[in-house]
């Protein structure tokens, strides 16, 4: 059968957040999150609706694609299509028409077939990233210090940390508000650390995909005039006893693996790493 490509719409947003919800499962590889695409609803529903793509066959939803700027398609399938040859060539042969730039690269899951083939057709590896999971089968111990649950009145708080934490960051209390409209908000939360001058020091999204599955940090950031003091540490363990409340088994993460500081957060918070991971690139 014929496999097809399709935008799905502000409307369709829900189905593929549902899609990608079920696709969660504890051992999977590290794969696109329905917390990536409520992050990326910062930008509005029609934006993220355009950046995202489907694979059908048959009405079924195969494989779904988020092009996280014009250089970057995140893609994910479902799991018993990972080695599908036919979905894996289309995959391959659409990615070079939906990205654009002097380097381009596709994320997909270890062991998935379009990682195969995207090497046999001129595609090389990419830098490495480093996954971490954290266990949440039993509690985790409070980090200490005051942590907050952010919500609208506090939108602002939370916008100020992130533009501190990351040079050039365009997240705003607006963009806030476009995020928590989101279908997967509402199994996600936002939580912000102070130190003990009251000072906003650190914050994280987290995202849930529904009980029994792996829960996503995006993003964790600590203020730039902050570092260096324990903060990630704390706000990061935050994080997983906020998935855990939330019913998830495990918190992931992904981080560059030459951002070596960040490794070493996510460890100190009991987050074990995992083999590490590659886009394919190509230029153009």
């Amino acid at each position: 059968m014929v496999i097809e490509l399709a935008v799905p719409g502000a409307g369709g947003l829900r189905e593929v957040v549902g899609v990608l919800r079920a696709w969660q499962y504890e051992g999977a590889p590290m794969q696109l999150h329905p917390g990536d695409l409520g992050w990326f609803l910062r930008f509005g529903a029609e934006a993220t609706a355009a950046a995202v793509r489907t694979w059908r066959r048959a009405g079924q939803v195969l494989a779904v694609g988020l092009l996280d700027g014009p250089e970057l398609l995140r893609l994910t399938t479902a799991p018993h299509a990972r080695r599908d040859e036919e979905l894996a060539r289309q995959v391959v042969a659409d990615a070079a028409g939906l990205l654009t730039g002097d380097r381009v690269s596709v994320e997909a899951p270890a062991g998935a077939l379009v990682q195969e083939l995207l090497s046999e057709d001129g595609w090389s590896a990419g830098e490495p990233w480093t996954p971490l999971r954290r266990d949440l089968a039993e509690p985790v111990q409070a980090p200490g210090g005051r942590i907050e649950v952010i919500g609208p009145e506090r939108a602002h708080v939370r916008a100020a940390v992130q533009q501190a934490s990351f040079d050039g960051s365009t997240f705003t209390d607006e963009r806030w508000h476009a995020m928590a409209a989101g279908a997967p908000y509402a199994d996600a939360r936002c939580l912000v650390a102070y130190d003990d001058g009251g000072d906003a020091v650190a914050a994280v999204t987290v995202w849930s995909a529904g009980p029994g599955k792996p829960g996503l940090l995006e993003p964790m950031g600590v203020h730039r005039d902050h570092r260096g003091r324990g903060h990630g540490r704390a706000i990061t363990v935050a994080a997983a006893a906020a998935l855990r409340e939330l019913g998830a088994s495990s918190a992931i993460v992904c981080t560059p693996s030459s951002n070596a500081g960040a490794v070493a957060t996510y460890t100190s918070a009991g987050f074990e790493q995992l083999p590490e991971v590659r886009d394919q690139c190509r230029d153009a």
